[in-house]
């Protein structure tokens, strides 16, 4: 497998000086990179002569493809004869509290522009800038890096649940690298747990039994991805049921929908499997205004030889448009109602417990998938960091982890339908026969 050729932009290490800010000041920056949506990030004042930032987190990072390396190196991508640049520009309000500022009151105190030279074609890390730059009547601390990143690129040929081969992009080639095989048993969660009763979901007393038999919950999938020779190589099973909350129809933060990812052991046998992360799923509900609903992804690790499970990604995902879940150790920051885990960086995360899947930190993974407002069917599309797949077990794994991302948007759809519809529907197909538009009948 060749990767394709990805560079890394990243700006970090954000602090600002300012001559009489008072603690009701709140500061921002937008950050622009032409080509690019804009990027929002805090900015906090510094007030005292000790200044200590942690130097892995970025608060924006720009991932460029071929095409758009090609575009910045064109001349007069930008305003010729500038060379290409990316500007932060700081602005300063009230502090409010339902985000940075008080409704619409800011005031811009300045930007700052780092040029971006052609030297990250040598393939050698660049720090464009480290360090304090004035900005209007104050100071700005910024890092700006530019590193290589090869890629490698796989996108599912159709939906899971269709059972699609993945197909590894590069330039215009598509080559067949794995298949997908997606099964829905029912009958899973009730049959011997021979992965290990800590990462299943069990019921304790009879009563419950009898409650969760009467009430709607999908459950019993599982993903398998297969290489070449028809040996699965990963799989991901759903260890917890999506169930709706009492009360309403859709799942909640309070009981969430899990998947156990796991690998063929270290003897090639897909029959004993080797658990590898616990990736949980919910759906947060809006509350009026412009706000929309979205399915929130929370995945941890579950290391070998550590009694505990490890955060390295919480993602919150658009139901109508859907989105992008990755995993980014430079990018991340653990959540801080995560007991016992807030004032741990990520990066840090990722050296104790993903050992040889994820050392070295930075990008791992991202997972593009489709919301449920999209028209046409846009199967996932998966980037994976070259330097993190060492063997075509390490893909599969992450495929893996995919595909369970773009079920779980889909699981954690309403449920509205009734039972009784949903038989009706049923009775009116022909005998033998299933609903392409529907495989995973998610109303059932």
């Amino acid at each position: 497998m060749d990767p394709q050729t990805f560079v890394r932009l990243s700006v970090g290490q954000l602090g600002l000086r300012l001559p009489g800010a008072s603690s009701r000041k709140a500061c921002h920056c937008e950050i622009r990179l032409r080509g690019f949506p804009v990027q929002t990030a805090p900015v906090p004042l510094i007030n005292s002569s000790e200044f200590n930032l942690d130097p892995h987190t970025n608060v924006a990072v720009f991932s460029l493809d071929e095409p758009g390396l090609k575009a910045l190196s064109t001349p007069g991508c930008f305003r010729a004869p500038e060379p290409p640049y990316v500007e932060i520009a700081v602005y300063v309000g009230r502090r409010g509290g339902g985000g940075y500022f008080s409704g619409m009151r800011r005031r811009l105190i300045g930007s700052v522009r780092v040029e971006i030279g052609l030297e990250w074609r040598d393939g050698k890390p660049l720090l464009l800038h480290h360090g304090w730059t004035g900005i209007g009547k104050g100071e700005l601390h910024v890092k700006v890096k530019v590193e290589a990143d090869p890629r490698y690129v796989f996108q599912f040929e159709d939906e899971v649940a269709l059972n699609p081969q993945v197909v590894q992009l590069h330039g215009r080639a598509r080559q067949p690298i794995f298949s997908c095989k997606f099964n829905r048993d029912v009958r899973r969660a009730s049959q011997p747990d021979h992965l290990g009763g800590q990462y299943w979901s069990t019921s304790g007393s009879s009563e419950e039994k009898e409650m969760a038999g009467r009430r709607r919950e999908r459950k019993g999938w599982k993903v398998a991805i297969h290489d070449l020779s028809g040996s699965a190589v990963a799989a991901a099973f759903m260890a917890t049921p999506f169930v709706p909350a009492t009360g309403c129809d859709t799942v909640a933060r309070s009981n969430p929908g899990a998947w156990l990812i796991v690998r063929a052991n270290t003897t090639g046998s897909s029959e004993i499997w080797q658990p590898w992360g616990r990736l949980e799923a919910w759906r947060e509900c809006a509350h009026g205004g412009k706000e929309k609903d979205a399915v929130c992804l929370r995945l941890h690790l579950l290391p070998e030889r550590r009694d505990a499970c490890v955060l390295v990604s919480e993602t919150p995902l658009s139901c109508d448009r859907g989105g992008e879940f990755f995993i980014d150790m430079d990018r991340q920051s653990v959540p801080s109602d995560d007991a016992g885990t807030a004032e741990t960086s990520s990066s840090s995360y990722c050296a104790a417990s993903m050992v040889e899947s994820c050392a070295g930190g930075g990008f791992v993974m991202s997972c593009r998938v489709q919301g449920e407002a999209a028209s046409i069917s846009s199967p996932p599309l998966v980037q994976l960091a070259a330097r993190h797949v060492t063997c075509m077990e390490d893909a599969a794994m992450f495929l893996a982890l995919a595909a369970a991302v773009d079920l779980s948007v889909k699981a954690c759809r309403p449920f509205r339908s009734k039972p009784a519809a949903a038989a009706k529907k049923k009775k009116q197909q022909p005998a033998g026969s299933s609903s392409p538009d529907d495989p995973l009948e998610l109303d059932t």
